[in-house]
């Protein structure tokens, strides 16, 4: 067995086995799964990745100036291309670009494309896990780095995972190096509750579709019609959950073991918690990083965060 289905068969198991269930949000992107999210980007519902275009749109050349010339840039959990190309545009100096995704094909993908369209700009993919620290390419050493991580991809993060993250980020990134982070806001329980059920179900398929990829790459015996998306706002935490609820009572089997699942009883695939720039910021210290600036749309939805190392 490769040593990524070994991962990912361990986390299930484990997942759910725990009371209560549970199951890792970053297998939600294979192709399918991934393709389905650059779906969601386009909802009227999901604000995010229109807020924050719309940031690094008119920001573009106040962000490009935290990050020195000749720099590397380090992109978290790439994905589709879309955002980092406002980026692109306004840092004609850079010396290389790394995008690291879990997702091999969109990765080569999105890396092929890249280098169709910016020819002098170096690109050196990693397919790996972002979240643990991972070794940046030999052509990258002796540049200065900056990283990027947008969406509301940190909120995906308790806490104090988001706190590690940043850390771990610190390390690969090094001493002195510039991190831009998006980061979700809070904002009205009724905005959020549409983003994260949109009228035509497809962030229910993209929910649904961590169960087809267990069936499929796991030989599991699960049926993801016995199984509804759920998403609400948790007020007290912060935070949207997003869950799989049992809509029978059921077995499923993974492996040689089994798993009991009442009527009505849930996996939790994701958490997406929201902050105020004061809050980040405070998270972003505890983990080295000092923050130089940020800015938001223009109605508050979205902010974007300018960090330097100072470990």
């Amino acid at each position: 067995m490769h040593d990524d289905t070994t991962r990912f068969m361990a986390d299930v198991i484990e997942g759910l086995g725990a009371s209560p269930k549970r199951l890792p949000p970053k297998y939600f992107y294979d192709a399918a799964g991934s393709a389905l999210f650059l779906d969601i980007t386009r909802l009227d519902e999901y604000y995010v990745t229109r807020a924050e275009l719309e940031i690094l749109g008119r920001y573009a050349t106040d962000i490009a100036s935290h990050v020195p010339a000749g720099a590397v840039l380090v992109e978290f959990g790439s994905g589709a291309s879309t955002k980092i190309r406002k980026l692109l545009d306004a840092l004609p100096r850079l010396t290389g670009y790394v995008p690291v995704d879990i997702s091999v094909e969109l990765l080569a993908q999105e890396a092929d494309e890249l280098h169709r369209d910016f020819p002098a700009l170096p690109v050196w993919p990693i397919a790996t896990d972002f979240t643990t620290e991972f070794a940046l390419p030999a052509a990258a050493t002796h540049s200065p780095k900056v990283g990027f991580f947008p969406g509301s991809t940190i909120g995906n993060f308790e806490p104090h995972e988001a706190e590690h993250f940043l850390a771990c980020a610190a390390h690969t990134l090094g001493p002195g190096s510039a991190f831009i982070v998006g980061v979700d806001l809070e904002k009205s329980p009724a905005t959020l509750h549409a983003a994260y059920n949109d009228a035509a179900g497809i962030t229910a398929r993209f929910n649904l579709n961590m169960l087809t990829r267990i069936r499929r790459e796991l030989d599991a015996h699960i049926d993801p019609q016995g199984f509804r998306h759920h998403a609400f706002y948790n007020t007290d935490a912060r935070r949207i959950e997003m869950h799989l609820v049992a809509t029978r009572a059921q077995t499923v089997h993974v492996d040689g073991h089994s798993f009991q699942f009442a009527d009505g009883e849930s996996i939790h695939t994701e958490n997406s918690y929201k902050y105020t720039p004061a809050r980040f910021a405070e998270l972003a210290a505890r983990a080295g990083w000092q923050t130089e600036a940020s800015w938001t749309d223009a109605q508050g939805l979205m902010s974007v965060h300018a960090l330097r190392c100072r470990c």
